[in-house]
């Protein structure tokens, strides 16, 4: 037994050591400039600056706003130190974006993307990466040094679904792009698609997930054989900042209440300091109605009423959780788009569903939710007019309820989907 407490002794030593490297490698941002990119219901919006408000929530046809500016409190808005580069996407003429095919299926639906952006002629083009065989020495990760360069060098990117080997000690490669490139808030808008019944109408809800911290934070060891510790990290620097990108959101889009979602009654420190920025954040918004709800109640409650909220912010695990919850309420991850968020106007967005490698290359996937993601990309860069085209169109085509796929209870394969997206422009 004294033995057992002695290596128990070394090793949380060792893990405060690296749980101390890891707080100190979140370093302070110089003041940032507001990208001035607005995700509008239409394209007259775009002009509207950060201090004017919708009018109104979204309507049936389009997602709600969704701005990806950056904070501008020097205090508050925080980085890991990487060095973006600033872009002005407004201008005209061709923009370079990174685009992951990803694993399993993502070539497909990857493939699907490139068709309708090539049939409304969007001035993309793509600097396409794969995921390495090999672990790069520069990432830890399968990720390479050249394809976190290039979202870098770009400012922006898509990505279709990657997969880690479970339980082999490889790092995740969704965790490695989130750290590296600093996208501290994940952002998923969940609003009913109009023309596919599910349990729930009108759902309309936005779930912002605190992405590089918490229980992801990869700080995890054997004690001894059959004894592992994993050790959750949260940082007032990275609480205040996801929480002052929710208020802001909720502000700037009409939005009524935020939702701080916790397990505080539980982990007192860690989820406590969570609350305690939050609540900060919610002072300087008293237009806002601010609501603090335990996890669990909250998983109950968005199953018996959607409608009782409005945006959710949360620390990392919860929101992996909530968010594929509030998916599910909609008709599932297939069409759910998703944003990932970075300081001075650097944006990745995905596909969150997986590779689905049993129906890899059977033209079986359904692309929706990467169309999706890139509608977001596409208004990130302001480009109102081809993004309202593909989504009006995406919308079209699963209305008709001729041309649904497989996880949607029809037949269509991905390249006839992709066709009738493409014939609905």
């Amino acid at each position: 037994m004294g033995a057992f407490k002695s290596a128990c002794s070394s090793r949380a030593h060792s893990l405060l050591q690296k749980a101390l490297w890891y707080i100190d490698s979140i370093k302070p941002c110089k003041p940032l400039e507001r990208h001035n990119a607005h995700w509008y219901q239409n394209s007259s919006s775009s002009s509207s600056s950060a201090t004017s408000f919708p009018s109104s929530r979204s309507s049936s046809l389009f997602w709600p706003a969704l701005d990806l500016s950056p904070l501008q409190d020097e205090q508050q808005v925080l980085c890991a130190g990487n060095s973006f580069v600033k872009r002005d996407f407004s201008g005209a003429g061709t923009i370079r974006a990174t685009l992951f095919p990803g694993d399993g299926i993502g070539p497909e639906i990857a493939k699907a993307v490139k068709q309708v952006f090539s049939a409304v002629q969007v001035p993309i083009e793509w600097e396409e990466h794969y995921v390495g065989t090999v672990v790069d020495p520069k990432t830890g990760s399968f990720i390479t040094w050249n394809s976190m360069e290039s979202v870098r060098q770009c400012g922006i990117g898509l990505k279709g679904p990657m997969a880690t080997p479970i339980g082999k000690g490889h790092k995740s490669l969704n965790l490695t792009l989130r750290k590296e490139l600093g996208l501290y808030a994940n952002v998923r808008p969940c609003l009913s698609i109009p023309g596919y019944k599910t349990r729930y109408d009108d759902v309309d809800l936005i779930t912002i997930r605190e992405n590089t911290e918490g229980e992801y934070s990869g700080l995890e060891h054997q004690v001894v054989r059959g004894v592992v510790e994993s050790l959750k990290i949260i940082t007032r620097q990275a609480s205040i900042r996801v929480a002052e990108y929710a208020f802001h959101y909720a502000k700037l889009h009409g939005r009524k209440r935020v939702s701080a979602i916790h397990k505080a009654n539980i982990m007192k420190k860690t989820d406590g300091l969570f609350l305690q920025c939050c609540r900060e954040v919610a002072e300087k918004y008293p237009d806002l109605v601010y609501e603090e709800v335990i996890i669990d109640n909250c998983c109950m409650m968005l199953v018996k009423n959607p409608a009782l909220f409005d945006v959710l912010v949360m620390p990392n695990l919860y929101g992996d959780i909530i968010s594929d919850l509030c998916a599910g309420l909609i008709g599932g991850l297939g069409l759910t788009p998703s944003g990932n968020i970075g300081d001075n106007g650097l944006a990745l967005m995905e596909a969150v569903h997986g590779t689905a490698p049993d129906i890899a290359g059977k033209n079986m996937a359904n692309p929706t939710a990467l169309l999706l993601s890139s509608v977001m990309m596409l208004k990130h860069l302001k480009m109102n007019e081809p993004a309202e085209k593909i989504h009006k169109s995406i919308l079209k085509t699963i209305a008709d309820g001729k041309w649904r796929t497989f996880d949607l209870g029809g037949s269509t394969s991905c390249s006839d989907y992709t066709k009738a997206v493409i014939d609905n422009l």
